[in-house]
């Protein structure tokens, strides 16, 4: 059989394969499924009678907000064994879990890590996740989330990049060469990788009201020039599979859109892999009274390009009844089955089965926290401060209260299923650490009176406070982005102590900070930092490493303010304000303060390029201070005159650069045709000739500007 050859190209080998199956075969390998206790043997049944496709190694559609740990090695071999030794043709089974920042080792949320604006922080931390999780059995994970958020009161604005399409478009392709690695020459994956799936495509953050599985609206070109480019991204890294949304789009379901899931990703962006849906979306199509039931909703879905069902009865029950009558071409099913053998074949799995038992390597966990406490400590932000930080060590007291202050769990975030707690220290247990010849104080979270008792005798105050890793991810959206209840109330009694007051949050969204700022000296915006978290921001309360963090996402002053973002478009007349808050935002998007003081000075770019030659900037930066830092040189661009409205300004490329204190440094941006160009009229990618104006500098209200003419 020679599709059992490993000396054959996989392209032949699928071919072979797909040759010799029956009808209710193919069908299988279309269907997701997850076990129970209770459905185990009858899960075995149906894999000896015509095999399946994958094992989903979640046991709900909200495991994220749960502790659902991975099944055992032992576990996984067994249904594994079923499949390759009690099948007809031994296809082997696909194990698909949700590592989404980390697997044991749990990194910063990936909100967290946008604001790292490294992309090869995240490439290493999505390689590291790869190497652990699939050490246990794992094959294939459910991220990046590359959904574009423009509305923090959305739970899971927590899993992405952030509101901006480039910063996303760069850090997508950076986890999925990170998860992935590079095919080597004959199409496989190395050991220790893991087949990535971008989600959810598309436009799922831009749900109404910030409300999961909602409704969304959004025209063809925002919809290609703000949401379609992150996955644009993704699929020329090679991603192995992308996963439909749930919500309603423009009257269609995401999941049922031929236009959006084989017009435009399988045709028109070349996507080669295989789409699964999101847990049930397929069955959802009755629910959005799009299908009459399950059987109609099967069609739409295998129609509209959806190649695995995940989760729901439709495929599995209804698929081969409709390929029989012809309501299905077998065309299409043969195309579904050949991108998912394609990604079981290049997985190596029908050569390596079975996951040996994994030996824990210290010394490789070692380095797994090293690197999370890097990366947690380059995504925290300094918002505030007025010279309190960093902190020295010989504060004799400090107190280091809040709600926050002596927990754990709530620091790793939301889709931690095997991470562990107890490796996680609290920020008290960090700070004791950091600092072990002062005194260190904490009190119950929960007793105010306690907090400000404590905090009144010491001589600086740390305050953690933020959201619980319950309060956001999927299904835990906000009406109002405010701190928790109290909290508001507790930071104005802490800031009338007449101590040195330090803000420490910990959050999965940007919360609006308005009425805090002013009762404090300095805010840390720790977001969920991971296992080392804590650490991470000890490092950086005491000096040891300057924050460089910026933010991803606009922090706004209301609630009232949403959605917005830096990259909005000019308005008619004049600038729309408000009556009773200001129209600004509290902090713009690639916001973030440093220890040290950095100059942006002789921008340089030339009057006029010729069509289709790119523009060449370059930018003097200087470290002004007495402390070694990083900058995050940003570049952003403006399209003065356009054939369909465009934004006031756009990030069009960014650098981060480590100087010494007095050091000045030149840094080049070099902006070709794609960063000049939009979807624009007559559904085409459009360059316009004229006027370009460019800036450059800390954040997106960079004022160093220049102009360059296409001609």
């Amino acid at each position: 059989m020679n599709y059992k050859n490993p000396s054959l190209p996989i392209s032949k080998r699928v071919a072979d394969l797909l040759g010799r199956m029956t009808l209710a075969e193919k069908v299988g390998q279309c269907v997701q499924f997850f076990v129970l206790p209770e459905t185990r043997e009858s899960i075995k049944q149906q894999i000896r009678q015509n095999g399946l496709g994958s094992r989903i190694l979640n046991e709900s559609n909200l495991a994220g907000a749960l502790t659902l740990r991975i099944a055992e090695v032992e576990d996984l071999n067994e249904l594994q064994r079923v499949a390759v030794e009690e099948t007809r043709l031994g296809i082997p089974l696909l194990y698909g879990r949700d590592v989404i920042h980390g697997h044991r080792t749990i990194f910063p949320i990936p909100l967290s890590m946008a604001a790292t604006f490294d992309p090869s922080a995240v490439e290493q931390a999505f390689e590291i996740a790869a190497q652990e999780a699939s050490a246990v059995g794992v094959h294939w994970s459910f991220a990046p989330m590359l959904d574009i958020a423009r509305d923090a009161r959305w739970g899971r604005i927590i899993e992405g990049f952030g509101e901006d399409p480039y910063l996303a478009a760069q850090l997508a392709a950076a986890a999925v060469h990170g998860f992935q690695g590079d095919l080597n020459p004959q199409g496989y994956y190395a050991k220790g990788r893991l087949m990535a799936c971008a989600k959810h495509y598309i436009g799922y953050g831009a749900a109404e009201g910030g409300r999961d599985y909602n409704t969304a609206e959004i025209s063809d070109n925002t919809l290609r020039n703000i949401y379609l480019p992150s996955y644009r991204a993704a699929v020329r890294a090679g991603v192995g599979s992308v996963m439909s949304a749930f919500e309603d789009l423009n009257g269609e379901s995401a999941s049922g859109s031929h236009y959006l899931l084989t017009e435009l990703l399988k045709q028109e962006l070349g996507f080669q892999g295989f789409i699964v849906s999101d847990w049930g979306s397929i069955s959802d199509l009755i629910t959005h009274r799009l299908a009459a039931d399950e059987r109609e909703a099967a069609r739409l879905g295998m129609q509209a390009g959806v190649d695995m069902d995940m989760c729901s009865p439709c495929y599995p029950q209804y698929l081969a009844d409709l390929v029989e009558k012809g309501e299905i071409l077998i065309e299409r099913l043969d195309d579904a089955i050949h991108r998912i053998l394609t990604a079981k074949f290049q997985l190596g799995l029908f050569e390596h089965p079975y996951t040996p038992t994994p030996a824990q390597d210290e010394k490789l966990l070692h380095r797994h926290m090293a690197a999370t406490r890097r990366t947690a400590a380059r995504g925290m932000v300094l918002l505030q401060n007025n010279g309190v930080l960093p902190l020295t060590k010989d504060h004799q007291k400090i107190a280091v209260v809040g709600p926050f202050a002596d927990h754990r769990r709530p620091l790793l975030g939301s889709w931690i299923n095997d991470g562990v707690p107890g490796e996680t220290a609290t920020l008290f247990e960090a700070i004791k650490a950091a600092c072990p010849q002062a005194e260190i104080w904490t009190a119950p979270s929960e007793l105010n009176d306690e907090i400000l008792d404590v905090a009144a005798r010491a001589d600086v105050v740390i305050l953690a406070v933020g959201e619980s890793n319950n309060r956001n991810g999927e299904n835990s959206c906000v009406a109002d982005l405010r701190l928790p209840a109290g909290q508001e109330d507790l930071i104005r009694a802490a800031g009338s102590l007449g101590k040195p007051l330090v803000l420490v949050v910990f959050s999965g969204r940007p919360l609006v900070l308005t009425d805090v700022i002013r009762h404090t000296d300095a805010i840390l915006y720790a977001w969920h930092p991971g296992t080392m978290g804590a650490h991470a921001a000890a490092d950086i309360l005491f000096g040891e490493v300057n924050p460089s963090g910026r933010l991803p996402v606009t922090f706004l002053r209301h609630t009232g303010q949403v959605p917005f973002h830096y990259n909005a478009k000019s308005t008619g007349r004049w600038v729309s304000e408000y009556h009773d808050v200001p129209s600004k935002p509290l902090f713009p998007f690639g916001f973030g303060l440093s220890y040290t003081t950095f100059e942006y000075s002789d921008l340089q770019l030339p009057a006029e390029v010729a069509f289709g030659q790119p523009v060449q900037v370059s930018v003097a930066v200087s470290n002004t201070g007495s402390r070694v830092g990083e900058a995050v040189v940003q570049c952003y661009l403006q399209d003065c005159v356009s054939r369909t409205t465009r934004p006031v300004r756009e990030l069009k490329g960014f650098q981060r650069v480590l100087l010494q204190p007095g050091e000045a440094r030149r840094i080049k941006f070099r902006l070709g045709l794609e960063e000049l160009s939009y979807y624009g009229p007559g559904s085409q990618w459009v360059c316009d000739p004229g006027d370009f104006k460019v800036w450059v500098g800390a954040d997106s209200n960079a004022t160093l500007e220049g102009k360059f003419t296409v001609r």
